[in-house]
């Protein structure tokens, strides 16, 4: 008889930018596809998308604060450690660029320094905010330290200009996720 499988955790973080409403359906798809999710978000996320939607969705308590719960006074290590991907979708230039400098001054960039899992991101934002050099330059050290760059989509954008830096489809997102899952699950069976 075998063991039942047990369910991947994911940490999704979720950042300030107008796509935050479509990682609900993020979480929604991940969750069909068996992992546990637990939602971290910025402060100007929440200004998108309150946290008690994402409780609502996710079943899990949603951590916006460091000091978020007086029991766990380490929130930002405890689950990016003990999670199996650390997801970030939507993601901000700003906390790209953060990830890629290593600055860790809120909730999410500290957590993103902290955990063992894999990394993946999925770039949000305006088309020049996404061409600009800085932004290419810090994909292109992200994805050489085997972060995984989930690609924006082209088209219409919130702001009203047209170009690379859509979020893309969740499913898209989920399923990446899931491939991540997939071959460090393989490669751990292989070792």
């Amino acid at each position: 008889m075998s063991t039942p499988k047990k369910a991947p955790l994911i940490v999704l973080g979720i950042t300030g930018c107008i796509a935050a409403y479509k990682a609900c359906e993020v979480v929604r798809g991940l969750q069909e596809r068996g992992a546990n999710v637990h939602v971290m978000m910025t402060e100007n996320a929440a200004e998108f998308v309150g946290p008690a939607t994402f409780h609502a969705l996710s079943h899990n308590p949603v951590i916006t604060s460091t000091f978020h719960d007086p029991d766990d006074m380490f929130p930002h290590i405890t689950l990016p450690q003990a999670c199996d991907l650390f997801l970030i979708a939507p993601c901000t230039a700003n906390m790209m660029a953060k990830i890629t400098w290593g600055i860790a001054d809120d909730l999410l960039s500290t957590a993103a320094l902290a955990t063992t899992a894999p990394i993946a991101l999925s770039p949000a934002m305006n088309v020049h905010m996404y061409e600009a050099a800085s932004t290419q330059h810090n994909l292109e050290v992200l994805r050489s330290r085997g972060v995984h760059i989930i690609e924006p989509g082209t088209g219409y954008l919130a702001c009203g200009d047209v170009g690379k830096g859509r979020f893309p489809e969740p499913e898209e997102i989920v399923d990446v996720a899931m491939k991540i899952l997939e071959e460090q699950q393989s490669s751990g069976a292989d070792a």
